[in-house]
């Protein structure tokens, strides 16, 4: 398989070597037995268990198993399809990839669609990470998952065909590094109203998410797709989604009480596919 991670100390290309990745150095980073490597340098991490924490990843895996983005996910799919489609290989790059929910589709949909697919994901949160090589274990050596920042990925210049990033910090300048010259690159925001129910029920004084312009220096804007639906929460499924997004660590204990009192829960989602070309 030749598009891999690259070595985060020297740059050169990882091979595998039995439960191992190495480069030509010698520098050598164990996979663990859920699949994924570490690649997080300790000097690259803000704290000792960077990113999204267990609790976090739990309630996002179990929130999205149950179909909720099922409509954003799909759309995400065909847009992929769409426009990778005329290739019969294809290296794709999932940077911030979570627990893999959107990774798994777009990998499947890829294949069904019969495209070459070879995957790499990462995410700096290792429980994010693990849960992402589980998912993702069915692909065999054509999906790499990695624990790795986005502002220092261990990924070639110019070798994704395609990078795809969902509600992860944005990092213009890796993501231009990585993508080919005519690449495709798809951002997955949150539109204005997205959770607006939510919001709602849990603040004083709610507030639109603001949305940014799309202009992205270095690539050329395609279109944006919208994917609006309205959901129905009821008991658990309503901290699930309320503890797998940012309000829940930005909320006072007031307002998660309020969340947790809730019985029930009908809320928008509204998400914008942003589609470019390098």
């Amino acid at each position: 398989m030749s598009f891999t991670f690259t070595c985060p100390i020297c740059g050169g290309a990882l091979s595998k070597e039995g439960n191992s990745f190495r480069c030509g150095k010698g520098h050598c980073y164990d996979r663990a037995k859920s699949g994924y490597v570490n690649l997080l340098l300790p000097g690259g991490k803000n704290s000792k268990l960077p990113g999204d924490n267990k609790q976090m990843v739990n309630a996002r895996r179990d929130f999205l198993d149950k179909g909720f983005y099922q409509p954003m996910a799909d759309a995400l799919c065909r847009e992929a399809v769409q426009e990778l489609g005329n290739l019969p290989a294809v290296s794709l790059l999932d940077a911030g990839c979570g627990e893999g929910y959107y990774t798994e589709r777009l990998y499947k949909a890829l294949t069904r669609a019969g495209i070459d697919v070879n995957l790499l994901g990462l995410d700096i949160s290792k429980f994010a990470a693990e849960k992402a090589a589980k998912r993702l274990s069915s692909a065999g050596e054509h999906a790499l998952i990695a624990a790795a920042s986005i502002f220092h990925m261990p990924v070639a210049d110019e070798s994704c065909d395609a990078v795809v990033t969902l509600f992860a910090p944005f990092c213009g300048e890796e993501f231009l590094r990585v993508l080919k010259k005519g690449g495709l690159f798809v951002m997955v925001i949150p539109g204005a109203r997205h959770l607006w129910g939510l919001k709602q029920a849990v603040y004083d004084t709610p507030y639109l998410n603001e949305v940014q312009d799309y202009a992205i220096p270095g690539l050329t804007f395609l279109r944006s797709v919208p994917v609006e639906d309205t959901i129905t929460l009821r008991g658990s499924e309503i901290m699930d989604l309320f503890q797998m997004t940012p309000y829940y660590y930005k909320t006072s204990a007031e307002g998660q009480a309020r969340a947790a009192a809730l019985q029930t829960l009908e809320t928008e989602t509204n998400f914008e596919i942003l589609l470019y070309r390098k």
